[in-house]
């Protein structure tokens, strides 16, 4: 029988935009691969940077928030399995697909922590330590962990944060699966073809500025790097880009000290490509930085921070510098941008990275294996996940009772 997979998005497909939408995108496509049939169904507006799925066999459905015409469309597509995008997703309509379509299994794709990157920016407001006891007293931190505890699978993203669920919070690991960014190997006629050392020219700096992490690390370049970059440097450029810049961005351009900032990229990887480094310096934040992957896949060094390069690179060095003080950042990025051979030894590593922890051939079949082990013995699996077991009876499930308050207020008015 062919399996079929509901994907339930926080917003409609945009890889332009953010690494959610590559990452998104990605899954998609390994599910077809497998000829499986996949229906993408949103609640969201949908605008001109979503790409058309239609075009790629994948059915997309409007639903609604608080509706039982929800029941209705799933029980009519009655899928195998159903992939809640970020944990919102789950608590608004994981309860409908248990009661409506109890045999399917349920995947949660965390996208990243969002608990984790909300702790961070908090204490990085308050001027604080990160601290682990932060999190376990987070709001957010407990939402999330139920939605995961619910789902028969979550897949995490990055290698720190499966150590942080298993070590802190105390996940059985058979409801959790290692799955970063799927990827294509990076070979011979690619490497070939990259732009020389001579060729490029600027640093670059790109990312969706609905993301917070993103807004900071922007806002950090200009007031706490560049000017120091452009002491070595007086002739330098960065070029800003990314979907969505508000004011607070915009404002921020300035020909004359080169700090350029250009908007919505509509192809990232020729933009990257054509830059000598990519410089982030995210203060805070979580799970696999799409902006430094698609560094490495464009023989981009870059330099970024502990936050940035936060469970990506294994044991490889990293492809560039990792650096916390933003004056050491500053010198580093300049001695980077300068030298050709640290230039080329950086790009290197880039490959490797690529290539042994992301490549999507070979982490593709051991997840779709894993799909189909939970499948096989569904019920046995859920027996053992008793907490999940727990968080799914009737009696504490106030995100069913609130949706259906908010579903009967609405059909009054």
């Amino acid at each position: 029988m062919q399996q079929q997979v509901l994907i339930i998005g926080t917003v409609w497909v945009e890889p332009n935009s953010s690494a959610a939408g590559s990452r998104m995108l990605q899954l998609i496509k390994l599910f077809l691969k497998q000829d499986f049939k996949v229906t993408f169904a949103s609640s969201a507006q949908k605008n001109d940077k979503a790409i058309d799925l239609s075009f790629i066999g994948v059915e997309e459905v409007f639903i609604e928030l608080n509706s039982s015409s929800f029941d209705v469309f799933v029980k009519k597509i009655n899928p195998t399995i159903v992939v809640f995008d970020r944990f919102m997703m789950e608590e608004q309509y994981g309860w409908r697909v248990a009661e409506n379509c109890p045999n399917a299994l349920r995947i949660l794709d965390t996208e990243d922590l969002h608990f984790l990157r909300k702790v961070r920016h908090q204490q990085l407001k308050n001027e604080e330590d990160f601290t682990i006891n932060a999190l376990l007293n987070s709001m957010d931190a407990k939402r999330e962990i139920a939605a995961i505890l619910r789902c028969d699978l979550s897949l995490i993203i990055s290698t720190y944060e499966m150590d942080l669920l298993k070590s802190v919070f105390k996940i059985d690991e058979k409801i959790l699966y290692y799955l970063p960014f799927l990827l294509d190997n990076i070979d011979e006629n690619q490497i070939q073809n990259w732009k020389s050392f001579e060729e490029r020219e600027h640093f670059v700096f790109i990312g969706n500025f609905f993301h917070k992490p993103n807004v900071d690390a922007v806002l950090t370049l200009k007031e706490n790097v560049w000017n120091e970059i452009r002491e070595y440097l007086p002739k330098a450029e960065i070029h800003i880009y990314g979907a969505y810049a508000n004011q607070q961005i915009n404002q921020l351009h300035n020909k004359n000290e080169g700090f350029i900032i250009k908007g919505f990229a509509e192809n990232a990887q020729e933009v990257v490509r054509n830059a000598r480094v990519l410089l982030a310096p995210l203060r805070f934040g979580a799970g696999i930085k799409g902006k430094l992957t698609e560094a490495m896949i464009c023989g981009t060094p870059s330099v970024t921070t502990s936050i940035g390069a936060e469970g990506m690179c294994d044991r490889f060095p990293w492809p560039g510098f990792i650096e916390d003080n933003f004056s050491d950042f500053a010198l580093v990025s300049s001695e980077l941008y300068r030298n050709k051979t640290m230039w080329k030894s950086s790009q290197e590593t880039g490959v490797d990275i690529i290539n042994y922890i992301y490549d999507k051939e070979k982490l593709g079949v051991p997840f779709v294996n894993k799909i189909k082990e939970i499948q096989e013995k569904l019920e046995e699996h859920r027996t053992q996940n008793f907490l999940g077991n727990l968080l799914q009876h009737q009696t504490l499930q106030a995100t069913k009772y609130m949706s259906k308050w908010i579903e009967s207020k609405n059909e009054l008015l």
